[in-house]
């Protein structure tokens, strides 16, 4: 029955020149980021926004995202150890016990805390360029999910974040983790994300004049991290204190961001009708 399933086992590095390694993980985080962006840049013409604050947003966000989930890994998952090694933290290095330094790249990123520092950003950027912070994390929000889909392909490329055993037929065995068929939690996420960016996409396209003031924005929270939320259920806990717990960390850190959609989408229904009612538009 095993050599029925799918087995898995790329080399996460896919070259290596003269001592720099390029890796699937880095290429399909940059790749989602330029496509976000090069879609954002669509989004910024329709909404007849200034190209320089394009070039703003992609610098703060690509900052927010990559800061905030490195120490979201690092506080949310392993405070222990890092706040003991807190340069490993900022520096993707690690200190052998037997001496000197080694290069090992950023390995733990949460996307919660990636979440947390995109917002962060938005708020500076919105300062920077007098651009209304909720219209900002709108037009972001219909992106949001294109990205995160493409660091879900990527951890499965690294071979991490697995699913549990299971016997369905689509099971895959991971061959750097063991030889047990498991959830390709991965790209269950990766789907997941793919389509609520289809469906953000549809919603702007269509209805972008009645869905305004923080709708997208909460929408794309509930349905993110309601994703995120039901999936965790097949994946293995990342870390071995999430054992004895009914919900994972990864569970509990999404819940704020569930109802703090709920009360955005709220929220923005009431705004815009409101709004509208005062223009005398139905």
């Amino acid at each position: 029955m095993i050599s029925n399933y799918i087995h898995w086992d790329p080399d996460p590095e896919i070259i290596n020149v003269f001592g720099i390694s390029i890796r699937y993980y880095g290429l399909l985080f940059v790749s989602g980021l330029i496509l976000s962006v090069y879609i954002l840049g669509w989004i910024y013409k329709r909404e007849n926004l200034p190209s320089e604050n394009l070039e703003k947003l992609t610098i703060y966000s690509a900052i927010g995202i990559l800061a905030g989930a490195r120490l979201g890994h690092c506080l949310f998952y392993e405070p222990s150890y890092y706040l003991s090694h807190p340069i490993e933290m900022i520096l993707p290095i690690t200190f052998p016990t037997d001496g000197g330094v080694e290069f090992i790249g950023y390995q733990g990123l949460a996307s919660h805390g990636g979440a947390l520092g995109l917002l962060i950003a938005l708020y500076l950027y919105s300062r920077k360029t007098k651009h209304s912070m909720i219209d900002t994390i709108d037009l972001i929000a219909v992106v949001a999910a294109l990205a995160s889909g493409f660091i879900r392909l990527a951890n499965f490329m690294n071979s991490e974040i697995i699913g549990m055993p299971t016997t369905k037929p689509w099971g895959i065995i991971f061959e750097r983790v063991d030889s047990i068929p498991r959830h390709p939690a991965q790209l269950y996420e990766a789907i997941s994300y793919f389509l609520i960016f289809a469906l953000m996409i549809l919603l702007y396209k269509t209805q972008r004049e009645k869905l305004k003031n923080g709708f997208f924005f909460g929408l794309v929270l509930v349905l993110i991290f309601t994703a995120r939320f039901i999936i965790e259920f097949v994946k293995e806990n990342q870390v071995g204190f999430e054992d004895g717990m009914t919900f994972n960390m990864g569970q509990l850190l999404s819940l704020p961001y569930i109802f703090v959609g709920i009360g955005f989408v709220i929220y923005g229904l009431w705004r815009t009708k409101m709004l509208r009612a005062q223009q005398g538009i139905l």
